[in-house]
């Protein structure tokens, strides 16, 4: 790959052949050059938004949102050519997704989800508003 390559998709191992949003399920669909395909709905996106504000500076500063349950997507933004910003309707859009964090949200969604149930329940909080 040459030096041009790589500035402009910042080191992205991979990267989406096609991005939908689906407003019905209010899940963001997308499909990867690598033949992977995923839906990932609002509110795991927004649960687990890549922002300071939600994964602080480390590890230890990460913060749990609650009542998150109906949570939609009111936008997509491109981000160069290696990321989009998403607007939800609770007003959260300081995240930048890239194409990586994506496919590895995507990829461990299962795990990550049941995480967050765990760290729901532990902090007595709630999904719901």
């Amino acid at each position: 790959m040459n030096a041009a390559a790589q500035t402009t998709t910042f080191g992205q191992k991979n990267r989406p052949s096609e991005i939908r949003l689906n407003r019905d399920d209010n899940v963001l669909e997308i499909d990867f050059d690598d033949g992977k395909s995923f839906s990932i709905t609002a509110e795991l996106l927004r649960v687990e938004s890549p922002s300071a504000e939600v994964q602080g500076h480390s590890p230890e500063q990460k913060t749990t949102i609650a009542g998150r349950r109906h949570v939609a997507i009111m936008e997509l933004k491109p981000v160069g050519t290696y990321a989009i910003e998403i607007k939800f309707d609770d007003l959260h859009d300081s995240g930048i997704y890239t194409w990586d964090y994506l496919h590895g949200m995507g990829t461990n969604q299962d795990a990550i989800w049941q995480n967050y149930l765990n760290d729901l329940k532990a902090q007595g909080l709630s999904r719901d508003p």
